[in-house]
């Protein structure tokens, strides 16, 4: 594992000399180079619903109720040789089920922000940096009577990076490798960043349990970023987007590596109806699934280690453009 991420470094820092550039790799093809510089930018909001209700209906079953608002803002600048990408999404969703309490099922706050320069224009290769910042609004439960296992900034997550993308269409699909990458995590939070959650150094204890040294509230790593962007119109009115993040770091148990890949279709029926089907999986190795506290120390100990994370949503609703309101009638 860790020849071949050797391998795929050096390939990736000096394949521009070695290789010849593919035309067919992309969407469209080198020589239809686009002309289309300057800034496009994108506002939408919009709030999707699902809804289930039973009546003597012999399976049985609950009545349920759930909305997801999601906000999007993009502002993409091109120019002969630079190029500008800035995105931000915002998503909150609840579920209300009979006589549950109300629940959440979808928080995210994300900014992606990506610079790159193109030194020779027969070249599909960029020298780019990425910034990234991923937190929550929102606390987040196991069970409703439980402490909250994540807030806001508890955990938070910001990479930072400089290296190489691939994509001559570079605002539809994109290939990025950063062998300097720094990746800081942030739990604000003093409970959660006591207990050692997210990876952070947990808090030292006495044996009577009293705290001789609080837990950290920053953990930073140095390692190998990889990520595959894809934002296209697979078929008529049928968006997808999709990002791929991987993220091994140098100084810890490098060679094992966290993943990150979310991927969503949006279906438009109209100017304003709209659907999303959305996946996100997760694996990092630093987030451990079930944790117990020593009564006398106070102490966290691991029960069970890290597993691949997966949520999916389902959403059908209304989706507004911002700037159409601008527009004059």
């Amino acid at each position: 594992m860790k020849n071949s991420l050797v391998l795929l470094i050096a390939v990736l820092l000096f394949g521009e000399c070695v290789f010849a550039q593919p035309s067919d790799l992309f969407l469209n093809p080198l020589e239809n180079k686009t002309k289309d510089y300057g800034w496009k930018t994108l506002e939408e909001i919009g709030l999707y619903f699902n809804q289930v209700s039973f009546n003597n209906w012999n399976a049985g079953g609950a009545n349920s109720i759930s909305a997801i608002f999601n906000g999007k803002v993009q502002a993409n600048y091109k120019s002969e040789k630079l190029f500008w990408n800035s995105n931000l999404f915002i998503r909150y969703g609840v579920n209300k089920q009979e006589s549950e309490p109300l629940r959440k099922t979808e928080d995210a706050i994300s900014i992606i922000s990506n610079f790159g320069y193109e030194k020779n224009e027969n070249s599909n290769w960029f020298y780019s940096t990425r910034f990234s910042f991923n937190t929550q609004f929102a606390d987040g439960y196991n069970n409703p009577d439980e402490e909250p296992i994540s807030r806001f900034m508890a955990p938070a997550y910001l990479f930072m990076g400089a290296g190489l993308e691939y994509g001559r269409h570079i605002e539809k699909l994109s290939f990025y490798a950063s062998p300097l990458t720094l990746k800081t995590t942030f739990v604000l939070d003093k409970n959660l960043a006591n207990s050692g959650a997210f990876g952070v150094n947990p808090a030292i204890f006495d044996m009577d349990g009293n705290i001789i040294k609080e837990g950290d509230t920053v953990r930073s790593e140095f390692g190998f970023l990889l990520t595959n962007q894809y934002q296209n119109e697979v078929f008529e009115n049928i968006m997808l987007n999709s990002l791929i993040r991987l993220y091994s770091d140098y100084l810890n148990n490098f060679g094992n590596i966290d993943l990150e890949w979310e991927i969503n279709f949006d279906f438009k029926v109209n100017k304003y109806v709209s659907a999303i089907f959305g996946s996100h999986l997760r694996y990092d190795d630093d987030i451990k699934t079930e944790l117990i506290r020593n009564e006398i120390t106070n102490e966290i100990i691991v029960v069970k280690g890290p597993k691949l994370q997966w949520k999916q949503l389902l959403g059908v609703g209304f989706i507004v453009n911002l700037e159409d309101f601008g527009k004059e009638k």
